[in-house]
């Protein structure tokens, strides 16, 4: 039987984006500012197509949380192959202050509503580079979790997946219902065509609000400030590895 899958889309900050603190250390500068789909959950969405391209899914419904914009960030998904999308829009200060532990519940509560069979997410977004939102979804559903996948195969009522860990590569088969969160390798995703984006123009894209969820989005962390990376001091050149040798001595390092 073909899986109903969903995706989570993150608007972020362009990967291209030089990221600029804010000068009252409260987060990084986000007017004015391009942002696009993130680059993992690209990866999320492509995967999903693929299995709905191999008849393994039926739908693929994308969702993103977060600001009027994030509208544009499901357009990318939907020009891709996906179905339709759900928009959570959250804005202001409860945007801010968004956690991925508020963002698993919103994912668990939609999987239920939607009876999906697989949920597909980026393993972490290059914004905040958590890696917790896939875990934790699993978490809250109590389903089987294949995190960093970089290979997927269905077979019947469960999935084999292919993992990159320290040691080499680990496979581990999951029953579904399931949440997959996707690694760098898991695929290439492909550039959406033009009569593609005009598609998605034309494509749902349903609205719903925390409230129609029922889902506390009560901030759990508290960010205290943030800080522009030290600045890296200049190297100095040297003749010989005697030389070196003899710095590195002097500077207490060997």
């Amino acid at each position: 039987m073909a899986m109903r899958v969903l995706v989570g889309c993150k608007r972020v900050i362009d990967y291209a984006v030089k990221i600029r603190v804010k000068p009252d250390k409260t987060g990084v500068v986000t007017e004015g500012v391009k942002h696009s789909l993130n680059p993992f959950d690209e990866i999320a969405v492509e995967e999903a197509v693929r299995l709905k391209e191999k008849k393994l899914a039926s739908e693929v419904i994308a969702v993103s949380c977060g600001p009027p914009p994030c509208q544009e960030t499901l357009r990318t998904a939907l020009a891709m192959g996906v179905d339709r999308g759900i928009h959570v829009e959250i804005g202001g200060k409860d945007y801010e202050t968004l956690q991925p532990i508020h963002v698993s519940k919103i994912l668990a509560k939609l999987a239920q509503e939607e009876k999906v069979d697989l949920i597909i997410l980026g393993k972490q977004a290059i914004d905040d580079d958590a890696n917790q939102t896939a875990q934790m979804t699993a978490a809250v559903l109590d389903w089987p979790q294949g995190v960093f996948a970089s290979k997927i195969e269905k077979m019947d009522g469960t999935l084999k997946i292919q993992r990159e860990v320290d040691g080499g590569v680990e496979y581990v088969e999951a029953k579904l219902p399931a949440v997959i969160s996707s690694d760098l390798r898991l695929n290439e995703p492909r550039y959406a065509t033009l009569p593609n984006i005009m598609k998605a123009k034309k494509k749902q894209i349903a609205k719903k609000s925390i409230s129609d969820l029922g889902v506390d989005i009560t901030p759990r962390v508290e960010v205290l400030t943030v800080e522009d990376p030290p600045v890296r001091e200049a190297g100095a050149k040297v003749e010989s590895v005697e030389e070196l040798l003899t710095k590195l001595k002097d500077l207490g390092r060997i």
